[in-house]
């Protein structure tokens, strides 16, 4: 039986590198939470808000132990697995979560990816009490997303020049005289507008 053989020079090489980016990885992350510990404020700017009414607190109770934060993430909690829920409540009405939660395939009138009929992982979410379905819905519907935030319908507010370069070269001058510029809107008002938008 031979022994082994000992590494060649440029395996040695490959292999302190690799150990190497490893070694800085694990570093790095480590100093990157300690620095995120320590800070007065968060690292990154929470561009979704949230007040929670009685029934949206039970239903945040519901959403985390009926295992929904095993694929999505709401109020920073769960994974990305699948969609993040923060700021639902501004594209989507509580009736239409409440329907989709019933009868996701119905609302979206195609097949989904997790939601709908065993064996699909999501199947059993329909399946739940019709009380605990309601309390989800009215939770989600209360996780709102700031103007300008990547979850929101509509745009940052003030001037923005991706968005005014893009408005010049494709709208015709006087675009403002014949239309409102949303993101001089913003509040409620607009959201509720997109939000309804989105029912049709």
């Amino acid at each position: 039986m031979a022994g082994k053989q000992a590494l060649k020079q440029g395996e040695k090489v490959l292999f302190g590198i690799f150990g190497a980016f490893i070694v800085a990885a694990v570093l790095g992350y480590i100093v990157l939470e300690v620095v995120r510990y320590n800070l007065d404020k968060p690292m990154y700017q929470v561009t979704t808000h949230f007040a929670l009414s009685d029934d949206g607190l039970k239903g945040s109770v519901v959403f985390r132990e009926g295992r929904c934060t095993a694929c999505h993430r709401a109020m920073r909690n769960g994974t990305n697995m699948g969609l993040s829920l923060d700021g639902l409540g501004s594209k989507r009405t509580v009736d239409w979560i409440y329907a989709f939660l019933r009868d996701p395939e119905k609302m979206y009138s195609s097949t989904t990816l997790d939601h709908g009929e065993f064996p699909k992982e999501a199947a059993y979410v329909a399946k739940m009490p019709e009380t605990e379905l309601k309390l989800i819905a009215v939770f989600l519907s209360e996780l709102i997303s700031d103007q300008g935030s990547p979850s929101s319908p509509v745009p940052p507010s003030g001037e923005s020049g991706f968005i005014d370069g893009a408005l010049k070269m494709v709208a015709p001058p006087d675009w403002k005289d014949k239309y409102k510029d949303v993101r001089e809107q913003g509040g409620v008002e607009i959201l509720d507008v997109e939000k309804n938008a989105t029912e049709r």
